[in-house]
C-alpha cells in the first residue's frame, strides 16, 4: 500500500509565505514569521448570511444541501404559494412551480430529485409531488392527510411522520403515525411514541430522527427525540430546549436543530451526536416556521416567521471547515 510518506516525503518545507492552495494534512514552516502551520479541519461553528429568498415565505418545504438547496411552497400570510426556488450556495433562482400551492408541508431528497408532501392548502393535504430539477409531477398520495409534519430521506425512500390532521380542534389532532415512500406509494411504518406536530426531521428512511414539536390539548412544547430504524421508533436524547416549528438538517447520528418557538421565536442551535444534544452558536435571526437543508457541518436555514414579518432571510451554517492553523505543543 502506498503511504503518505512515500507520496509526499517526510521533510517539512520551509517557506517565506503560506501556500496558496494547500492540501489537507499539509504542514509547513513559515520562516518569515517563525511559525509552524498546517491545513486541517477545524470547528468553525458559525452562522453567516446567505442570499435572500426572492419570495419571503413561512412554512415552506426544504430539501438538498447548502450549495444546492430547494425551497418550495409556503405562505406570505395571505396566499399559499406554489413557487419553487433553487439555491446555488450564493443566491436563489426560480425553479418549476408545484401543482398545489400549500404551506406547512414536508420535504426530502435533493435539488434534482426532491419530494414535497402533505401540508395545508384549502384543508390538510395528502398530495405528494416529485421534482426532477425543473418540473414537479404527482406522486402517490399520503394515506393520512396532515400538515406541520416532518420528513426526511430521498425521493425514492422517503419518510413522513407526525403532524396535525384537524385544523378546527383536537379531534384526530397530533399524529403519531409514520409513512414510508418507495418512489410511488406510501405505506404504514412504526408509530412515534409521542404524537406531535411542528416537529423537525433528519436522516434517512431506515435511520430517521424526529425532534421537538408540540402536543395539544393543552398546548405543550416537546423536547423529545426519537430514532427510527426502518420499522420502529426508540427514544433518543432530549433537546436542551423544548420548541416547535423548528428546522433540522443532517443524519441520525450527526444532526442539527435550529430556530423554532419556545416562549418567543428562537435563535437556538443544537447539534446531536447520536445520543446527546449540545447547544452551540445561535442563529442571527430568530424565527419559527423556517425550513432547513444540508448536513450538521454545512447546513442552510431559510424563510420563516418573525411576527409580524414573513422572512426571506437565508443563513449558512459552517460546523467544520479546512483552515490554516498554527501548530503548537499545547
Amino acid at each position: 500500500m502506498t503511504t503518505f510518506k512515500e507520496i509526499r516525503g517526510t521533510a517539512i518545507q520551509s517557506v517565506s509565505s503560506d501556500p496558496t492552495n494547500p492540501e489537507q494534512g499539509q504542514i509547513w514552516y513559515n520562516n518569515t514569521i517563525g511559525v509552524l502551520k498546517g491545513y486541517q479541519l477545524a470547528n468553525v461553528n458559525a452562522w453567516a448570511s446567505g442570499g435572500n429568498l426572492t419570495t419571503a415565505r413561512l412554512a415552506p418545504g426544504g430539501a438538498g444541501i447548502q450549495t444546492a438547496a430547494l425551497a418550495f411552497g409556503g405562505s406570505n400570510l395571505t396566499v399559499d404559494t406554489n413557487t419553487t426556488e433553487e439555491y446555488d450556495g450564493t443566491s436563489w433562482g426560480p425553479g418549476g412551480n408545484m401543482t398545489t400551492g400549500r404551506r406547512l408541508l414536508a420535504g426530502a431528497g435533493t435539488q434534482t430529485a426532491g419530494l414535497g408532501f402533505g401540508g395545508y392548502g384549502a384543508g390538510p393535504q395528502t398530495a405528494t409531488e416529485e421534482y426532477n430539477g425543473s418540473t414537479w409531477s404527482p406522486g402517490g398520495n399520503l394515506n393520512t392527510s396532515r400538515f406541520v409534519l416532518a420528513g426526511c430521506g430521498t425521493q425514492t425512500a422517503g419518510l413522513g411522520f407526525g403532524g396535525y390532521t384537524n385544523p378546527g380542534g383536537p379531534i384526530n389532532g397530533p399524529r403519531n403515525s409514520t409513512e414510508e415512500y418507495d418512489g410511488s406509494t406510501w405505506t404504514t411504518g412504526g408509530n412515534l411514541a409521542t404524537g406531535r406536530y411542528g416537529l423537525a426531521g433528519a436522516g434517512t428512511q431506515t435511520a430517521g430522527l424526529a425532534f421537538g414539536g408540540a402536543t395539544t390539548p393543552p398546548f405543550t412544547l416537546k423536547n423529545n427525540t426519537e430514532e427510527y430504524d426502518g420499522s420502529a421508533w426508540a427514544a433518543g436524547g432530549n433537546l436542551g430546549t423544548a420548541r416547535y416549528a423548528l428546522a433540522g438538517a443532517g443524519i441520525q447520528t450527526s444532526a442539527l436543530a435550529f430556530g423554532g418557538f419556545t416562549t418567543a421565536n428562537s435563535v437556538a442551535t443544537e447539534q446531536y451526536d447520536g445520543s446527546t444534544w449540545t447547544t452551540i452558536t445561535s442563529m442571527t435571526t430568530a424565527r419559527r416556521y423556517l425550513a432547513g437543508a444540508g448536513t450538521q457541518t454545512s447546513a442552510l436555514a431559510f424563510g420563516g416567521y418573525t411576527p409580524p414579518t414573513v422572512s426571506a432571510a437565508t443563513e449558512e451554517w459552517t460546523g467544520q471547515a479546512l483552515q490554516v492553523k498554527k501548530i503548537t505543543t499545547s
